[in-house]
C-alpha cells in the first residue's frame, strides 16, 4: 500500500504545494499579456436578489471585444437576450469609429509610448498577485481530470503570519479556497474561493460581506494560451453607508480569435 501510494504523481517527484502555485501565478501573467492577440465575445448575467435570496430581476448584456491599435475595446451586441436597435447599433459603430480616428493620429513613436504606458499600469494592477504564494497555506489535496486534463487539487487557507505589501493583497486575509492547476503547463483551470469576513475598498466606501463567493474556470486555446472561459459569483455588499445589494453574476467567454494585424470595427457600406 504504501508503494502504491508513493508511486502515485501526486506525491512522486510533484513540488509543493507553494512552489506549484508560484509557478501558475508566473505565468497568469503571460497570459494576460498576450491575451491581446486575441478578440472574443462575452456574455454577462446579472441577478439581483432580495433580503431572501428570491430573485428580483435579470439582465444579460453580451459584447464583442475587439483590439484596436493595442487596446480592448467593447461592442454591445445585445441586451436582455434582444439585439440592439438600429440606432443603439449606429451609436456603438460611432464610439468605435471615434476611437478609430483618434488612435489613427498617432505617429508610431506614440503608439509604442502609449502601449509601454498601458503596459506598465496592467502588470501594476496585477502585482497584488505575486504576493498569493505568501498569503496561504496550501496543501496539496489529491489531483483531477478535467477536459481531459491532469490537474493538482491545492486547497488555500490564510496565513496569519502574512504581511501584505500591495493594498489589494490584503483581501486574502479573508478568502480561503481550493485551485485546480494543470500539472502539464501548471495554468489555472478552476479556482473556488469564498469570502470569510468583510472585505473593504475605499475607506468603506464598497464592502463585500463574509460568504461572497466565487468559481472561476479557464480553458487552453490555440494549443497556446490558456484564456477565460467561465466566471460565477455571488454575495452580498454594501456601496457607500446605505445601499445594500445582494446578487448573482455570470460571465461566459466564447469565440477566441487570434489575429495578426490591427483589427477595426467599421461601418458596412
Amino acid at each position: 500500500m504504501l508503494a502504491l501510494i508513493l508511486a502515485n504523481p501526486v506525491f512522486a517527484g510533484a513540488p509543493d504545494a507553494r512552489e506549484i502555485v508560484a509557478r501558475s501565478v508566473d505565468l497568469d501573467q503571460a497570459n494576460w499579456a498576450r491575451m491581446r492577440n486575441y478578440t472574443w465575445t462575452a456574455r454577462e448575467t446579472t441577478r439581483r436578489l432580495d433580503s431572501a435570496g428570491a430573485v428580483r430581476s435579470t439582465e444579460t448584456e453580451q459584447w464583442e471585444t475587439v483590439i484596436l491599435f493595442g487596446r480592448p475595446y467593447r461592442k454591445i451586441t445585445a441586451r436582455n437576450g434582444k439585439p440592439l436597435s438600429a440606432a443603439e447599433q449606429q451609436r456603438e459603430q460611432d464610439r468605435i469609429d471615434r476611437a478609430v480616428q483618434q488612435w489613427e493620429r498617432e505617429s508610431p513613436d506614440q503608439r509604442a509610448a502609449r502601449l509601454a504606458r498601458e503596459e506598465k499600469e496592467r502588470l501594476k494592477e496585477r502585482e497584488f498577485l505575486k504576493e498569493l504564494p505568501e498569503a496561504f497555506r496550501f496543501r496539496l489535496e489529491g489531483q483531477e481530470n478535467i477536459d481531459g486534463r491532469s490537474t493538482w487539487v491545492i486547497s488555500a487557507e490564510p496565513d496569519p503570519a502574512f504581511r501584505p505589501k500591495h493594498s489589494d493583497a490584503k483581501a486574502f486575509r479573508q478568502i480561503e479556497g481550493r485551485i485546480w492547476i494543470d500539472q502539464e503547463e501548471f495554468q489555472w483551470v478552476r479556482i473556488e474561493a469564498r469570502t470569510t469576513g468583510v472585505i473593504s475598498w475605499g475607506w468603506f466606501l464598497a464592502r463585500l460581506d463574509p460568504g461572497a463567493s466565487l468559481v472561476f474556470e479557464q480553458a487552453r486555446v490555440n494549443d497556446e494560451i490558456w484564456l477565460p472561459k467561465t466566471m460565477r459569483t455571488a454575495g452580498s455588499g454594501r456601496l457607500g453607508l446605505v445601499k445594500k445589494l445582494r446578487q448573482e453574476q455570470e460571465v461566459v467567454w466564447t469565440n477566441y480569435r487570434k489575429f495578426q494585424a490591427e483589427s477595426k470595427l467599421v461601418s458596412s457600406p
